[in-house]
């Protein structure tokens, strides 16, 4: 179990089952976290392909979330950072990790064994016309609006015509990949709408949280159903991996939880409109 305290470095607990209130403004800052996420998730889909080789998915999870939980949870300390204590945050890191992480995760890996991983940034693309959708429900300051559905929609237009239609080609060959993906974006939609209420933990506190809860879930699963310790995977497939998890992982959630506490969970989502240009070139 995690030490006790909460974050030093907020000197205040953690608010809990609290949304907070949404900023929703993009400064120059947020749009330069926005273009360095969507090329370092852009190359996840990249290493997914490299390391689906060898590795069969749900290996690919485990070993993608416990490499960033262990790197997360080594950084905090030289940081000044502890994890909290308090029950009620843990569980809602565990329903975190299982909406942010295990399920949509293990939803792109398995749908990559189907279709490629530019097309899998494409149908991934759909996450900000769910966030839109959801967020008019759920939250008072991102109502649904007829500009804010017109933007979406020219947005995942925009992507399409961006990449090239060829790119969309054997996508009706392989309904059930595009149908995971889907249903992993549909998670992140979600997730970026459900982490609005953790306030005062530091980013790197909240992806440290999130990736542990998400590794425990994970790791019996993975264990009964790849026996992984009969893998010998090699050293293209190990870095591959490493860059998955420490790069793709570690370092692009703590810059998410950065935007999601200053900008909110729509304009968030506009990532995944920009993580299909580095994912294909």
């Amino acid at each position: 179990m995690p030490p006790s305290e909460s974050n030093r470095s907020t000197n205040r607990p953690a608010s809990v089952g609290k949304p907070l209130r949404e900023a929703a403004t993009m400064g120059p800052l947020e749009w330069g976290l926005v273009l360095v996420l969507a090329v370092i998730w852009g190359g996840s889909f990249f290493f997914i392909e490299v390391v689906l080789v060898e590795l069969p998915p749900l290996t690919v999870v485990l070993g993608r979330v416990s490499l960033a939980a262990l790197a997360l949870l080594i950084y905090l300390p030289f940081g000044g950072h502890r994890l909290p204590n308090s029950p009620a945050i843990w569980r809602q890191f565990t329903l975190m990790g299982l909406l942010n992480n295990a399920l949509p995760f293990g939803l792109i890996v398995w749908g990559q064994t189907h279709i490629t991983g530019g097309q899998a940034s494409i149908v991934n693309a759909a996450t900000p016309i769910f966030s839109v959708m959801l967020a008019h429900f759920v939250t008072r300051t991102e109502r649904l609006t007829p500009h804010r559905v017109l933007g979406v929609a020219l947005g995942w237009a925009g992507v399409v015509l961006l990449i090239g239609v060829d790119a969309l080609k054997g996508l009706h060959l392989a309904a059930g990949g595009q149908l995971a993906v889907l249903g992993a974006a549909l998670a992140y939609a979600v997730a970026a709408l459900y982490g609005r209420r953790f306030q005062g933990l530091a980013p790197q506190v909240l992806a440290a949280g999130m990736l542990s809860c998400s590794s425990l879930l994970l790791l019996p699963i993975a264990l009964a159903v790849d026996r992984p310790w009969q893998l010998l995977p090699g050293p293209l497939t190990l870095g591959a991996l490493c860059a998955l998890a420490l790069v793709c992982t570690s370092l692009a959630y703590i810059i998410y939880f950065r935007v999601l506490a200053t900008a909110g969970a729509t304009n968030l989502m506009l990532v995944t409109f920009l993580i299909p240009v580095s994912a294909i070139s």
